[in-house]
């Protein structure tokens, strides 16, 4: 008995000393949507299980490799132990039903964060190698997320190429986006703040730099960003240049193409046009209009040194109009 009581007393503690453990870390970042509270729930239970599990298992185990060794100048044999059936319908049967109890709570908590809100905004997420973008209800898109805060919003996904995969951290849920086909990502954020979409599904050479920024508001705040982009929008589509700027963000140029003049998985658009660009080959030539539509009308035919061993740009299936937009667009940035 008193080998009982020990085991007993140094399970619990190792449990409670475990969870606390694992607890300090801070493995969730903070909960910023509905839906995370259930997750989180959930996730905090079976950390509560599995440190008491594995108490119940390493503890009694290294017990008695300590308090039952073989000691000096034993020579006995083991007793031998043909088997305990009840223990063994034990430890069959109330794993069973532990099982059983997290596969109906995990049921409930999906179901949970799936409830649907009729009212629910609707904004449209494109994903593309390797750049999100969102087309709002009011017509125009942006490479921001900007949601707000205590409204559940559907994001209705598509890929147009390979599959990705659409995750907030703090809002604790991840969907596929898929090519061919859309998925929905129902989301109630409730914590005013800035974080960071990213990709969860390996997709490319450029696979780590797939992000985009996600803004939770205030629902005065979300109206205003709403009206001065509807306003931004308008004043754009009156010029080729604002126009190729609209394009750029909605087929997801940015995700390679930075404005600034730092390296991403393409050459920078900052100052290309009208400037010497060195190709693969060793020659050189001017960025002038009808290399800027050639190479993106056929982005392998001429090679930028130096990008010989990234990932080739994707062919889009664009217009002449467009492509001359874009060029626009690309003379802008000095």
């Amino acid at each position: 008995m008193r080998h009982f009581v020990i085991v007993g007393v140094l399970v619990v503690l190792v449990a409670v000393l475990t969870y606390a453990g694992l607890n300090s870390i801070g493995l969730m970042p903070v909960e910023a949507s509905a839906q995370s509270v259930p997750i989180d729930w959930l996730w905090n239970l079976d950390v509560r299980v599995i440190s008491f599990l594995f108490a119940l298992i390493v503890v009694p185990i290294t017990y008695s490799l300590i308090a039952f060794r073989r000691r000096k100048g034993d020579t006995t044999d083991a007793e031998h132990i043909e088997g305990n059936t009840p223990l063994e319908i034990t430890w069959t049967v109330v794993p069973l039903i532990v099982v059983l109890i997290f596969a109906y709570l995990g049921a409930y908590t999906l179901a949970e964060i799936r409830v649907v809100d009729p009212s629910a905004a609707e904004i449209k997420v494109r994903a593309i190698q390797w750049a999100w973008s969102f087309q709002y209800p009011e017509g125009f898109t942006s490479k921001e997320l900007h949601l707000p805060v205590n409204k559940q919003v559907v994001l209705k996904m598509e890929s147009s190429d390979v599959i990705h995969s659409f995750w907030v951290p703090e809002f604790r849920i991840k969907q596929d986006v898929v090519p061919g086909r859309i998925t929905e990502y129902r989301v109630t954020p409730i914590l005013v703040g800035s974080y960071m979409a990213r990709c969860a599904e390996l997709c490319g050479a450029s696979h780590a730099y797939m992000q985009a920024p996600v803004i939770v508001s205030s629902q005065a705040d979300y109206d205003a960003w709403i009206a001065s982009q509807k306003a931004l929008a308008a004043a754009a589509a009156q010029t080729p240049a604002g126009r190729g700027e609209q394009l750029a963000n909605t087929i997801g140029c940015r995700g390679c193409h930075t404005i600034d003049g730092s390296k991403l998985v393409g050459p920078s658009w900052q100052g290309l046009y009208g400037s010497p660009v060195t190709l693969s080959d060793g020659t050189t030539i001017t960025a002038n209009d009808a290399y800027l539509i050639e190479s993106i009308a056929n982005p392998s035919i001429k090679i930028v040194k130096g990008f010989e061993t990234t990932t080739a740009m994707p062919k889009f299936d664009l217009t002449d109009a467009q492509i001359q937009d874009l060029v626009a667009y690309l003379a802008t940035l000095k």
